[in-house]
This record gives structure tokens, sequence and C-alpha cells, in this order.
């Protein structure tokens, strides 16, 4: 297959995921190549993403690499073998990579969990609460690149509003909520936003209240993505570069223990709509 000229998150990670298992099977990338009859550079291309790899050769690897995880192995093909233009392709050379790449990473995914301490999740936003959010930005961003990333925040909304949504977990810490991000209008639209979404049956919206006792845990913003199997769950962090993608299992394991310490922290969800409820008839 030809050499891609950029690697998409999705692309790389099956690269990893390959070259994991071929770590674990005690193999260096030549022992490899040998056993598919090819040369090094290639293999190190294909666990880079910059490369293809057909359905026939990842089934190859797993069994070199004595892989025994039918589940993984057919999530492998999956990620090798999908030919999916999604909506963000449409935003290809507009946008940064890692837009495109979050949208895809949340198409393919089977659970979504955040937790947010500033700001309303990406996901709840209301257009003007994202127009706020993207306008404070120094230097400020032409009105045609705000508009983009605006339209490209709200069509990642499908998630969680097409027919078949992934379930999703939100917990909010109070200071998000209070926040006027935007201005008094804004900000009751945008509780009433979550509002209404918090009766949905796949939604779970649970909040942080300023006055918890013991709280210490106000660092640990995150998104957490779960892939078809657990060995392809994503967490994704903001960085000062931009969003940083998590696929390390010993990190994964440590971001999942903390999900649910703040989770087990937070209110249950009907005292988090009531929260919210009478937040919103302050303004």
């Amino acid at each position: 297959m030809p050499r891609r000229q950029q690697a998409t998150a999705r692309q790389e990670r099956l690269g990893t995921e390959l070259r994991k298992l071929r770590e674990a099977a005690g193999l260096k990338g030549r022992e490899a190549a040998a056993l598919l009859g090819t040369d090094s550079a290639q293999v190190s291309q294909i666990e880079a993403g910059v490369a293809g790899v057909s359905e026939t050769r990842v089934r190859q690897l797993a069994a070199h690499y004595s892989c025994t995880d039918e589940k993984l192995v057919e999530a492998l093909v999956a990620m090798a073998t999908d030919r999916t233009r999604g909506w963000w392709e449409r935003y290809k050379g507009l946008l940064p990579p890692s837009f495109l790449d979050l949208a895809e990473l949340e198409h393919h995914c089977t659970h979504r969990q955040d937790i947010e301490f500033l700001h309303v999740p990406g996901l709840f936003q209301t257009e003007d609460y994202a127009r706020a959010v993207f306008s404070y930005r120094v230097p400020e961003l032409p009105r045609d690149d705000l508009e983009l990333r605006v339209r490209h925040r709200m069509e990642r909304r499908q998630i969680i509003e097409e027919p078949r949504p992934v379930p999703y977990t939100a917990v909010i810490h109070e200071a998000a909520l209070r926040i006027r991000v935007g201005d008094r209008t804004a900000t009751h639209a945008q509780l009433l936003r979550i509002l209404e979404l918090s009766e949905a049956h796949h939604i779970t919206v649970r909040v942080i209240p300023f006055d918890l006792d013991g709280f210490a845990g106000a660092t640990n913003a995150m998104m957490y993505v779960s892939g078809a199997v657990p060995r392809l769950d994503t967490a994704v962090r903001d960085a000062p570069q931009g969003a940083a993608f998590i696929d390390s299992e010993a990190q994964l394991s440590a971001l999942r223990t903390l999900f649910h310490m703040v989770e087990s922290a937070s209110l249950e969800p009907a005292r988090s709509r009531d929260f919210i409820h009478r937040l919103a008839k302050e303004l």
C-alpha cells in the first residue's frame, strides 16, 4: 500500500497496537518483516501509521505474535479496513488535524465520559457558548476560522443526538456552570440545554458542588473514550499544543480510577438536575 503523507490518530493507534503486540511477543521489526516476506522499513511504516495494512496481514501478524484475544484482533482488522469518510473530512485543510482526529475518535467510540471543571463539556455546548470559548483567544481568530470551529463543535454533538446515540456521562463542577463564558442570557440558555439533555436515557449528568468537603481532584479534567474493546480506549486531555491522546494502559488504568473517584464524589443525577435548575432560576 502507498505511504501516507500524514497519518490520522486512528491510523497511528492501529500501528501502535501492532507494535505493542510485536514487542509483547519478543520480536524485533526485522523478525516481523521476515515473517511477512517484506523488509523492516515496511514494518516500521505500518507501526508508525504512515503505511496501510491489509486484513490478511493484520491476521498474519496477530498469529505470529501469538495474540489469542479474538475481539482485539477483530477490532484491529476493522481499524485497518475501515474506509469511512465521515463528516469531519469536510474540515480537512481548514482546521488543525487534531479537530478531525477527535471527531473520528468519537465516531467510533462505544461510551463517552467527561470531567470538566471550568468549561461546560463540548458535547453540551450551545453555539453561543462555543463561540464565546473560541473568541477568547490570543491572537484573535479570524471570523471565518472561528465559525468553522463552532460549526465543527456543533456537528460533534451528533454522537449523543443521533437515533442510536453513544452512552454519555458528564461530571461537571459548579464552577463550570457558574462562570459566565458569555453573557447572562447565553449562560441561562446553556444551563437549560444541559437540563434538557440530562433527561435523555443515555445521558448522565452529575455535579460537583463548591461546598463538597474533602475534594482535591480539581486538576483531573479529562475526556475518556471507550473503544471497541477496552484495550483500544483513549483518554484525551488538553495540552498547550492541542489535544493530547493517551493510549498507555498504565495511564488509562489510572485515569479510569480517577474518573470513578470524581464520579463517586459528585451528586446523584436527580440531585444534579435540581442543582442546575436552581442555578438557572438565579439568572
